[in-house]
């Protein structure tokens, strides 16, 4: 189908992974995956996909943001709408998160997702304007 939404998603973690992908692939979107922040800004930057799922941590505490930055930096990746997600939940460690880097990111979910709620957030991402 021509018409299939391309998500990407970047976590370290194999089994995150794997959930998304089943998720979202029973539910009709193309999903492509990479395990760190330099694979998936290559992955981006050769085909850029509709929506980027990133972890905030990854192989360093704040890796997922090193990605919002240079998909704000590069003309070609900045309208690419982002998610976070992470298993930060508590509002104490919220202002470890680089504050005036949040309004870049489209939406934020905590692990663990529920399913019905990433496909509501990924639909609300990926309609076209």
């Amino acid at each position: 189908m021509a018409d299939r939404k391309q998500v990407l998603v970047i976590d370290d973690d194999p089994d995150f992974l794997s959930f998304v992908q089943i998720v979202l692939r029973a539910n009709g979107y193309e999903v492509c995956t990479a395990t760190t922040s330099n694979e998936g800004l290559e992955m981006m930057r050769r085909n850029p996909p509709d929506l980027v799922i990133v972890d905030v941590m990854m192989s360093y505490v704040l890796d997922g943001w090193s990605v919002s930055r240079e998909m704000r930096s590069d003309p070609r990746l900045r309208e690419i709408p982002l998610m976070m997600v992470s298993a930060i939940v508590s509002d104490e460690e919220d202002n470890l998160f680089p504050q005036g880097e949040k309004e870049h990111v489209k939406a934020f979910m905590s692990k663990p997702l529920d399913p019905a709620a990433l496909l509501r957030r990924v639909a609300e991402l990926t309609q076209v304007a």
